[in-house]
């Protein structure tokens, strides 16, 4: 199984978007993947149209350990079931403050849940912040993925993003690393996209070998700026249902297939299973 935390602390970089449409990619390719929604906004949540709202149990019980993440997952589409969110989630930060353990909360349950269903993919949302809740991602995950708008700004923010996961790698989770960024609301048409991806290769080539992002990669794929990306979330479907044939949907096409290609390097390969239930 491969558990990936899709992490950005800058708001409005292509999160959640990445996150939705690279578990229903894979979700397509007949892999069963698990979307775990840890942004108390919830719009992972919504843009696979989850409803969260109400007393329909969500993540936030899990972390105040009422449900497990078995009771709470729902069935989306076809191989993909989603751990929806809610504002309630916001309050983690505080009712966890003095707990003991608190950053192995979304680890545990996800070895109950991998126990209980296989999963061949855990992918996790997290919120635009470094707090616990997306420590306890990055203590669940053996990878990280990074969004990132290619503007100096995003670029800036980066290091903030690489120190977290050393320092948790140092501390909680010996097996994170991160191991790829993907560059969103690209522009093909402006020199300063590639000035910035240029200067992040160099960066990453020049990285400490014993750093966690040594090895990250640059995806190949670039995911354009694609007016169909920010409508898909309205109808409750990901870009591949709602937009088949849009650019969005072929650059997140690519870059499933770009980690899917990984899949060989990093376990055996996975046998697709049909069986939605």
């Amino acid at each position: 199984m491969r558990s990936i935390c899709v992490m950005n602390q800058k708001g409005g970089v292509g999160k959640t978007t990445t996150s939705v449409n690279l578990a229903a990619g894979l979700a397509k390719l007949g892999r069963r993947v698990c979307l775990i929604d840890l942004d108390p906004q919830g719009h992972a949540s919504l843009h696979m149209g989850v409803d969260a709202f109400g007393q329909t149990p969500t993540v936030y019980d899990v972390f105040s350990g009422k449900r497990s993440l078995a009771d709470v997952k729902q069935l989306a589409v076809d191989n993909m079931w989603v751990v929806p969110s809610d504002l309630d989630l916001a309050a983690t930060e505080v009712e966890l403050v003095d707990a003991p353990g608190r950053e192995m909360i979304l680890r545990g349950a996800i070895e109950r849940l991998c126990q209980q269903q296989p999963f061949d993919y855990i992918v996790m949302d997290c919120p635009p912040s470094l707090g616990v809740l997306t420590i306890n991602a990055l203590t669940a995950a053996k990878e990280v993925f990074i969004p990132l708008q290619p503007h100096f700004l995003a670029l800036q923010g980066l290091s903030k993003l690489f120190e977290t996961t050393a320092l948790v790698k140092r501390r909680l989770n010996r097996d994170l690393v991160v191991s790829g960024i993907v560059l969103c609301l690209y522009e093909t048409s402006t020199r300063l996209a590639a000035d910035i991806t240029d200067d992040l290769m160099r960066f990453l080539e020049h990285s400490d070998p014993k750093a966690p992002w040594k090895n990250a990669r640059i995806f190949e794929s670039r995911i354009r700026r694609n007016i169909k990306l920010a409508e898909a979330p309205s109808f409750g479907q990901s870009i591949f249902d709602y937009a088949a044939k849009s650019p969005g949907a072929l650059d997140y096409g690519a870059l499933v297939a770009e980690v899917v290609a990984g899949e060989v390097a990093i376990a055996p390969p996975i046998t697709p299973v049909s069986d939605a239930a």
